[in-house]
């Protein structure tokens, strides 16, 4: 049995999960209390493997999101944080705009609330008609769009990296967490799957696609599960079609942002995600099953619920990923020229979504405490782009925590 001793702390702050939120957390603590000892484990062998690697490298302008909501906060700030830090440490990034693009009529009224929420999450918008559609993209089509020019894009593996030589955090790869023992009047100590027990005075658990997992783990009950989604996507052959950034307009009622062009940092556009259930926390393909995994998400309550609520856009959705065609017609939607042979698979990714017992779709970032612990328990996009204000946030718990013992 792991155990935590009197007086044999490895370290101070103890955080589980070497993605961008987690390295940004331990940057965060070691700046804000100089001399903080900070240690990071990281099950996979290097950093930010999962959902920071394996996204579409946008940093969003938080146009999306409730107002004062952390996500609209976070986005804001740490959009122009992200380009700052970048810029700072010459990690690859542009600032290029974007276009959110209705093509039906009844996209309209949804296209005119983001204006509104743009303009009251502080974010510039320029309204522009199918005409001057043009001026940004040349083969985009729509009845109305909206330009904004805080989006850009960046290389976020490389800011994590960053972040962790920054932070001065011990960060142990290969380090997959598999017990805690957590003593409120004491500390917490972690055991390993290589055997190895780090203890620590404090638990930050970013574990993401794992976060609940592992405050169950630590003795704490999230109230959540994480339902994970995969998110697929397709490469441009031809990415002299798209300029910069295109995007549909959402449906309020998910969390998902729908197929849209990107292009990325290296010139190459992606086209995507969809959103289709994974049959494992890390199911980047349909051959990836976990079937212990897989048991969790059909036990939840909340994951039969969405089945039911939301059966047509998920069957959409589902077409999407099994037919090419499918998928190619939704490209269409924005962008005519496209043909079937520019279609080239990509490397997919996976959302943590966390899913209340009722159903609900988690639509903010949820950072919880219990005794010495800090867990982030919802943390999809945008948490990349606002991986800085998060991890202040979740340093800012931490240090209080150590603070009070």
């Amino acid at each position: 049995m792991v155990q935590v001793r009197d007086g044999a702390y490895d370290c101070d702050v103890l955080v589980v999960g070497g993605g961008i939120v987690g390295l940004s957390t331990a940057y965060a603590i070691t700046r804000a209390a100089p001399g903080t000892r900070v240690t990071v484990l990281e099950k996979e062998p290097g950093p930010a493997r999962h959902q920071t690697g394996r996204n579409s490298g946008v940093i969003h302008s938080g146009i999306y999101y409730r107002p004062d909501s952390l996500k609209a906060r976070y986005a804001v700030r740490g959009a122009a944080e992200m380009v700052k830090f970048c810029a700072e440490y010459g990690i690859a990034h542009a600032v290029t705009g974007k276009l959110i693009v209705a093509t039906e009529r009844d996209e309209l009224p949804r296209l005119h609330a983001l204006v509104q929420r743009g303009r009251e999450n502080g974010i510039p918008v320029r309204e522009l008609g199918a005409a001057q559609i043009g001026e940004y993209e040349p083969e985009v089509r729509g009845l109305a769009a909206i330009h904004v020019g805080t989006t850009g894009v960046c290389d976020f593996v490389g800011v994590a990296r960053q972040l962790a030589r920054a932070s001065g955090a011990e960060i142990r790869y290969g380090a997959r967490t598999v017990r805690v023992d957590r003593r409120p009047e004491r500390g917490v100590a972690v055991l390993t799957a290589g055997g190895e027990v780090v203890r620590g005075r404090v638990l930050v658990n970013c574990a993401g696609l794992y976060c609940d997992e592992v405050a169950r783990l630590a003795g704490d009950e999230p109230g959540v599960r994480i339902v994970p989604f995969r998110g697929e996507y397709y490469e441009l052959a031809r990415p002299e079609l798209v300029r910069g950034l295109v995007y549909p307009v959402p449906d309020p009622a998910f969390p998902f942002l729908g197929v849209h062009l990107t292009r990325g940092i290296d010139g190459g556009v992606h086209i995507g995600p969809n959103a289709v259930p994974a049959l494992a926390r890390e199911g980047y393909g349909w051959g990836v099953v976990r079937p212990r995994e897989l048991a969790g998400t059909v036990a939840w309550p909340g994951s039969w619920v969405i089945a039911r609520r939301h059966w047509r856009y998920g069957a959409g959705e589902l077409r999407r990923s099994v037919s090419k065609g499918a998928f190619l017609q939704a490209v269409r939607r924005l962008l005519p020229a496209v043909e079937e042979t520019d279609l080239v698979r990509a490397p997919a990714g996976v959302r943590a979504q966390a899913v209340l017992r009722d159903g609900t779709l988690v639509d903010d970032f949820l950072i919880r405490e219990g005794a010495r612990t800090v867990h982030v328990l919802n943390a999809p996009s945008p948490a990349a782009t606002a991986s800085l204000p998060i991890g202040r946030e979740v340093a800012r718990r931490a240090l209080s925590m150590l603070a009070a013992t």
